[in-house]
């Protein structure tokens, strides 16, 4: 498995180690020991399942504190998987971090707690997997509008299509100061 540190502090693209024939291919998408010898030993308590059609744009969502973080994965289609940092005060504050994920790639993106995290769909559907580190808390929901022009991301869609919830986030100068970087 080969590391790839990103621009954001902790955001780290993961490529695991494949083995083709002409049978198909073998891999592990996830191994606890491997992970930890880089630093990601976070304890997964739910696996998640979305399949969205192209266009699709889910985000930029992430948990209050205690957090959530994540690591996700494409295994039908392909979709630019996008991070931000949410953290109040870090040098990367609303910053973001693309990367295309996809299932010919099987390409994985480690988000840490501190990042708002969406993607949007790219291929005709995509099936998205996510490990997270804490449960669903509707309390504790936050997210971020995905067109916020404070942080100009490049999405490949004009007009996406969005979940009503999406549609209401706020902009980045307007979420609750939940994560304060302390360097």
């Amino acid at each position: 498995m080969r590391v790839t540190e990103t621009a954001l502090e902790g955001v780290l693209i993961i490529e695991p180690r494949v083995f083709e024939d002409r049978r198909g291919f073998f891999f592990e998408s996830y191994n606890e020991r491997a992970y930890a010898e880089h630093g990601i030993s976070d304890r997964w308590v739910q696996d998640n399942h979305s399949r969205s059609v192209r266009g699709t744009l889910r985000g930029l969502h992430y948990q209050a504190a205690p957090g959530q973080a994540k690591l996700v994965r494409v295994v039908t289609g392909q979709v630019l998987d996008v991070v931000v940092d949410v953290r109040f005060g870090s040098p990367t504050f609303g910053q973001h971090v693309a990367v295309t994920l996809s299932a010919e790639n099987q390409l994985q993106l480690y988000v840490p707690v501190g990042f708002a995290h969406g993607f949007c769909v790219l291929s005709e559907s995509a099936d998205f997997l996510y490990k997270v580190t804490s449960y669903y808390a509707p309390a504790d929901e936050r997210g971020v509008r995905w067109d916020d022009p404070d942080l100009a991301i490049p999405w490949p869609v004009q007009e996406p299509i969005l979940s009503d919830k999406d549609l209401a986030l706020p902009l980045l100068r307007d979420i609750p100061r939940d994560y304060v970087w302390r360097g």
